[in-house]
């Protein structure tokens, strides 16, 4: 009898050994990916679903994110093969490709189609509209910047006259909220988590977002080498994939339950907190239905830059996004990118 006892602990000792041998075996398959972010935001909800319901493991890869404040910054480390693939604004993208660089950038996937900002005011109007600005000094962060860029724009498509405002552009993008709350300007843009914090333990009103008004463009998007998507054509569908994952659990749960999961990404935040951040993002539409980047959201995009003087001529869409695996046109067999 214990000769038997001893045999089938044995066995089960075996087995243990040969299933953990299995699993350490299929997580050393997986590709791991650098990821550069632009910043670390609830904007990006998204992407932090797929992290963290392990979507990118799912389709082989493991994401290694790393935080690159800044989009000039990003684009940079991407060139430099600091990071495999850069989250960041489409527009930096476009400016390495006008720069002429040879082995450029190209778009494969999109997260937000909207500038995520709202306009923070120190009374609570109810029935706010841009022209309530005019005369009045607003704090939007450095001249030239996309959130800056985006406000502007907001207000031409409402036909007012940027003049007419008192656009303050001499604070930096990081300490936006420290000098409204030190009483300098009558309004502020501002993103999650920001938005929200200081409307809570200020007197502050979040009034409405800016996306509402400046249109629908890739305004956070992924992008890679040329020659890395060249030589990764799988790593690339794997990866717009998880994404695609990640916005349609976005689009089908509600705000509470999509903060539950992304909690350990932001742990200083409360989940009733993240549950009116990320309410706030889905009042605004501010992400895609799924990573796919329109023709029409793209050139709207360079439509802005260009009346801007930040681009010259328009871009061929195709040069720079792809669509890879929501175009039936693209096959994988073959160097369609």
């Amino acid at each position: 009898m214990k000769k038997i006892l001893l045999i089938i602990i044995t066995f089960f000792i075996i087995l243990s050994c040969v299933l953990t041998i299995n699993k350490n075996d299929n997580k050393s398959t997986y590709k791991t990916v650098t990821l550069a972010e632009v910043t670390h935001s609830i904007f990006y909800a998204p992407l932090y679903v797929a992290i963290e319901n392990n979507y990118f493991e799912d389709e082989g890869i493991k994401v290694n994110l790393i935080l690159t404040s800044g989009a000039d910054k990003v684009s940079a480390a991407v060139l430099s093969d600091d990071a495999d693939i850069g989250f960041a604004g489409a527009e930096s993208a476009i400016y390495v490709y006008q720069g002429g660089e040879k082995d450029y950038l190209k778009i494969f996937s999109g997260l937000t189609k909207r500038d995520g900002q709202f306009i923070i005011g120190r009374k609570n109007q109810k029935s706010f509209e841009l022209k309530d600005l005019i005369g009045k000094e607003i704090l939007v962060g450095r001249k030239g910047g996309m959130p800056a860029i985006n406000f502007i724009n907001a207000l031409k498509n409402e036909n007012i006259d940027p003049k007419l405002v008192k656009i303050n552009y001499q604070i930096d993008f990081a300490s936006l909220s420290g000098a409204f709350i030190g009483n300098t300007g009558d309004y502020v843009n501002l993103f999650e988590p920001n938005a929200t914090l200081i409307s809570k333990n200020q007197d502050a009103y979040i009034l409405t977002s800016i996306g509402k008004y400046s249109g629908e463009m890739p305004y956070t998007t992924f992008y890679a080498r040329k020659s890395y998507i060249e030589k990764n054509p799988k790593v690339i569908k794997a990866f717009e994939k998880a994404i695609d994952k990640g916005l349609e659990f976005v689009k089908n749960n509600d705000s509470k339950t999509i903060a539950n999961v992304i909690y350990k990404q932001f742990p200083d935040n409360s989940i009733n907190d993240l549950s009116t951040m990320i309410d706030n993002y889905k009042k605004a539409d501010s992400w895609l239905d799924s990573s796919i980047i329109s023709k029409e959201s793209f050139d709207n995009l360079q439509g802005v830059l260009i009346e801007n003087k930040l681009l010259s001529n328009e871009i061929e869409y195709k040069k720079l996004v792809l669509n890879l695996i929501h175009n039936e046109e693209n096959n994988w067999g073959k160097k369609s990118y």
